[in-house]
């Protein structure tokens, strides 16, 4: 069992930048690849990046590619979403999420949320105009 939260989230003006964090327990962290999603209200959960548990290889939605960083750090057990450039747009609940699973590079499963096993609450981002 793996317990993921998330921290990081605020008000925003559009242009600016946040980082996320989402902090995991357990040992294994390190096997994991981890995702982050989005969920805006009245919209359904959509994916947002990537990183395969080895750090060697990350997918963004083409949506925020160029503007967010996804990385990790497995002696912290901790995962990142930098976000820069910031629209109104990326209004949402971010999640983090956790897939147990060894997939090959360039699986297409990092993008869907079913392939995620273990899930955090979510931390609000707000993006003025």
């Amino acid at each position: 069992q793996v317990q993921l939260v998330e921290s990081g989230g605020g008000l925003v003006q559009a242009g600016g930048s946040l980082r996320l964090s989402c902090a995991a327990s357990g040992r294994t962290f390190s096997s994991y690849s981890m995702g982050w999603f989005r969920q805006a209200p009245g919209k359904e959960r959509e994916f947002v990046a990537a990183i395969r548990w080895s750090g060697g290889s990350t997918y963004y939605a083409d949506s925020v590619k160029g503007r967010f960083t996804i990385s990790r750090d497995n002696a912290k057990n901790t995962v990142y979403l930098q976000m820069n450039s910031l629209k109104p747009e990326d209004t949402a609940v971010y999640h983090c999420a956790a897939d147990r699973t060894v997939r090959a590079v360039g699986s297409g499963s990092y993008y869907h949320a079913g392939a995620y096993d273990y899930w955090g609450q979510g931390t609000q981002v707000t993006v003025s105009s």
